[in-house]
C-alpha cells in the first residue's frame, strides 16, 4: 500500500522536536501509527513501536508498567495506549527526570479519554493532535489544510486541486475516506466497513459501555446516521432504536468521544436571543454513513433522498479536518434562529466571522446569502461569505461571496 502525505506532517514534525510526549488521537485505523512511523524515518530516527492491541504487551503494560519500560525504553511508540492507563504516572515520572523530546509517541482512538488521562499527569508537557480520516486534499497529494478564504489562497488552492464532476463527487462521498479504502488496499467496501464497525463494537464500545447488545447498537449507529446534517433529536433516535433517552445520551457520548460523530453548535452571543439551542450533528466520514445507511453505489445516492445531507456532511467535515490537521479547535458552528434564518457553517477566525453555505446546485445566486445579513448585528465583523456549490471552477457572486466548488474544500 503506497504511503499518502497527511497534512499534519509538519505539525507532527516540530511537536516531536519539541515536546517529550506528542500523544495522537483519533478514530480507528485512520493511520496515526503510519503517519508517525512515517516522520520519525523521514527524520532518521530509530524509534521502538509497540501495540497494545497485543494482549501480552498489554496484559504487561496495565500490571508491570515499570517492567513494560524497561523492555521498551524511550524512544518508543505505544499504540493504542487507552489500555494501559497505568502508563501515564511513569511517564510523567520518565518527563520529570528529563526525558528529551521525542520520547514517548503515544496513540489511542478513544480521545476524550486520553484526553482526560494527560490533562491529569502531563499537563502542559504533553502535545495532543488528532487525525481523522483522509480528505481531499491529501488524496490528491495536496498536504495543504484550506483553514483561509482570502482569494490568494483560494486561487493557489484551485490550481493544486484534482476537479470532480458531480458523479465523482458523489463517488468519493459514498466510498469515503479511510486510508485502506483511498489506497486501493481493500475495494470491497461493504465488507470493510462491516468489518469496520463489529471492530468498532467489540473493541471501544464495549469497553466503554461494558456489555451491549451489538445488533441493537448497529441499530442505532444506523439511526444516527440517517440524521446526520441534521439538528440533534435524542428522543427521535431513541424511539427508533427502542431504549430510553437516556441511553441514546449515553450512546452518543459514546459515538462522539471515539471520533465516529462531531457537532456543530449554534453560534451564540448575548446579542442573540432567539436562536436555537440544539447542536447538529455530523460523521467525521461520510463512507460509514453510506454504509449505514445502506447506499450502495454513488449513482443511488446521487439520486437519493439523502444527497443533500451527504453533501452537507462531507464539506463540513472536510473544513473540520482541515482544522485539526493544523493543529487547531476547529472554530466552527452554525446559525439558525426561530425566524427560520439558517446559516450552514459560521467560521469564527481572526476577530472575524466567516459564513458558509453549502449547496447541491451548480448555479448559485445572491438569494441563497439572504441569511448572511443576520451576523451582521453583532459585535464580531462578517468577513467575506462562500457558498460551497457543484460549481465548476472558483468565482463570486459579489466582492462579498466567493464561490467555491465543493472539489476544492
Amino acid at each position: 500500500m503506497n504511503y499518502i502525505h497527511r497534512s499534519i506532517e509538519p505539525l507532527l514534525k516540530e511537536t516531536l522536536s519539541e515536546y517529550a510526549v506528542v500523544l495522537l488521537v483519533g478514530p480507528r485505523q485512520v493511520g496515526k501509527s503510519t503517519v508517525i512511523e512515517h516522520v520519525i524515518a523521514d527524520d532518521g530516527r530509530q524509534v521502538e513501536a509497540v501495540t497494545l492491541d497485543d494482549l501480552t504487551q498489554r496484559s504487561l503494560a496495565q500490571n508491570d508498567p515499570a517492567m513494560f519500560f524497561e523492555l521498551h525504553e524511550p524512544p518508543v511508540l505505544i499504540d493504542e495506549v487507552q489500555y494501559a492507563p497505568e502508563l501515564f504516572t511513569y511517564i510523567k515520572m520518565a518527563v520529570d527526570r528529563g526525558a528529551v523530546p521525542g520520547s514517548f509517541l503515544l496513540t489511542g482512538s478513544q480521545q476524550f479519554r486520553l484526553m482526560e488521562l494527560a490533562g491529569e499527569s502531563l499537563a502542559g508537557r504533553i502535545a495532543i493532535l488528532s487525525l481523522s480520516s483522509l480528505d481531499l486534499a491529501e488524496e490528491a497529494n495536496t498536504a495543504s489544510p484550506l483553514i483561509s478564504m482570502g482569494i490568494k489562497a483560494l486561487k493557489k488552492r484551485s490550481k493544486q486541486m484534482r476537479p470532480l464532476s458531480v458523479s465523482q463527487l458523489f463517488e468519493v462521498i459514498q466510498r469515503g475516506f479511510m486510508p485502506a479504502v483511498v489506497s486501493g488496499a481493500n475495494t470491497n467496501l461493504n465488507v470493510f466497513y462491516s468489518s469496520y464497525i463489529q471492530t468498532y463494537i467489540e473493541r471501544d464500545v464495549r469497553r466503554l459501555l461494558g456489555k451491549v447488545d451489538a445488533l441493537q447498537f448497529m441499530d442505532f449507529m444506523r439511526a444516527v446516521a440517517a440524521r446526520c446534517s441534521q439538528m440533534l433529536n435524542v428522543a427521535s433516535i431513541a424511539e427508533d432504536v427502542g431504549i430510553r433517552p437516556e441511553k441514546a445520551k449515553a450512546w452518543l457520548a459514546v459515538l462522539e468521544r471515539s471520533g465516529i460523530i462531531f457537532y456543530l453548535h449554534p453560534y451564540a452571543n448575548n446579542q442573540l436571543k432567539r436562536t436555537v439551542k440544539k447542536p447538529k450533528l455530523y460523521f467525521h466520514d461520510c463512507g460509514i454513513v453510506a454504509y449505514l445507511t445502506r447506499w450502495s453505489t454513488p449513482e443511488a445516492l446521487q439520486a437519493g433522498a439523502m444527497n443533500g445531507a451527504f453533501v452537507e456532511n462531507f464539506a463540513v467535515s472536510e473544513i473540520w479536518k482541515a482544522f485539526l490537521n493544523a493543529g487547531l479547535e476547529p472554530p466552527l458552528y452554525y446559525f439558525r434562529d426561530k425566524d427560520g434564518n439558517e446559516i450552514d457553517v459560521v467560521i469564527e477566525m481572526n476577530g472575524k466571522l466567516y459564513p458558509i453555505e453549502i449547496k447541491k446546485t451548480a448555479s448559485p445566486n445572491k438569494a441563497m446569502t439572504k441569511a448572511f445579513s443576520c451576523l451582521d448585528r453583532l459585535q464580531l465583523p462578517r468577513s467575506t461569505g462562500v457558498i460551497l456549490c457543484m460549481a465548476s471552477e472558483l468565482s463570486a457572486i459579489d466582492s462579498d461571496t466567493y464561490v467555491i466548488p465543493l472539489w476544492m474544500v
